[in-house]
């Protein structure tokens, strides 16, 4: 039948097409589809994050306020500490980023970087490339605005020091990979220095040269115990070409000059008795325990091994409260 507008009327009778309705959504499913999405975006986050390896930021902040504080004699400004805090932070995220970035092919062999969000395809390399340099520009642009010129170009040159000197240049090629790349981990302090002084003194070197001499003492233990994830990525960290014995004499040599730095910055910085004595303690505290390390080394039928990792968490254990320390001398009596 055609209607007066000119349109086919189907008529009564007429069989009508079947219409789709949308399905009916069950009770509950939206909140669990909202859940889903929330767990995803969660989770991308934190692949995120575990880029930047947010342990090793946390340990080179350890080591920027209490510079900061011994710069200042006395706690400055609460704004200027997270400015420079949140800047360092930036700074140290991009370089590790860029790491994890060029390092992703050997990090698949190596047990213990094996999930890393590289690895595993959480984060595309693009995507890890672009959040890198994102982070690194934001830290360089965050120094100039609200802390100083100084600081924001230590910031980039411990990002070059870490993405260019360490893991493109020495890591692949030289057993001394970790102690000249390792001079990336020593800026902190002298960024906390300038964030409050514009400038660089010869105390904030002294603090440069105490992490100096201490990250090989600090990582060749970790190296030991994973020689052979090291060794099957074609690495050449000390442990994996040199034996147990000289590794740990190195180990003690550099301790040695690390405790000299620290007791160095009494007459740079004016430090109190009370700092001399405690870095004395500390000193010879992580030196016995290097010493321990090299006796067992000389001894194989004890093994190495049930030392090595103790030397590794009591570097930390050192450094952090070294750093209380000089956090803490300002603020006493002379």
């Amino acid at each position: 039948m055609r209607t007066a507008s000119g349109r086919l009327d189907a008529g009564p009778g007429a069989a009508v097409p079947p219409v789709d309705l949308p399905a009916a959504v069950p009770a509950g499913a939206e909140g669990t589809t909202r859940q889903g999405a929330l767990a995803r975006a969660l989770s991308r986050a934190g692949a995120y994050v575990a880029l930047t390896k947010p342990r090793i930021i946390e340990l080179l902040l350890i080591t920027t306020v209490p510079t900061m504080i011994l710069a200042e004699r006395g706690f400055p400004s609460v704004g200027l500490v997270l400015a420079t805090l949140v800047g360092g932070a930036a700074a140290a995220a991009s370089a590790n980023t860029l790491n994890c970035y060029l390092d992703r092919d050997i990090d698949k062999l190596m047990h213990r970087t094996k999930r890393r969000p590289l690895v595993t395809g959480e984060v595309t390399p693009r995507a890890a490339l672009v959040f890198g340099y994102a982070l690194g520009l934001f830290a360089v642009v965050w120094f100039v605005a609200l802390v100083n010129v100084l600081s924001a170009v230590l910031a980039l040159s411990a990002i070059l020091l870490y993405v260019v000197g360490y893991t493109m240049i020495l890591k692949r090629r030289t057993p001394q990979n970790i102690v000249w790349g390792g001079v990336a981990g020593c800026m902190p302090v002298l960024i906390g220095w300038s964030a409050v002084t514009d400038s660089v003194a010869w105390a904030p070197v002294a603090l440069f040269g105490v992490i100096f001499f201490w990250t090989p003492p600090h990582y060749w233990p970790l190296s030991m115990k994973f020689r052979g994830d090291y060794a099957a990525a074609g690495v050449p960290m000390l442990p994996v070409v040199a034996n147990d014995v000289r590794v740990t004499w190195e180990m003690v040599g550099y301790t040695l000059g690390m405790v000299a730095c620290s007791l160095v910055l009494v007459p740079l910085a004016g430090m109190t008795w009370v700092y001399a004595v405690v870095a004395a303690v500390l000193g010879a505290w992580f030196l016995a325990s290097t010493v321990a390390l090299l006796r067992r080394a000389r001894t194989p039928r004890q093994g190495v091994r049930l030392g090595e990792m103790r030397v590794f968490h009591g570097s930390i254990t050192y450094l952090t409260l070294l750093f209380v320390a000089i956090a803490v001398d300002p603020f006493l009596p002379v």
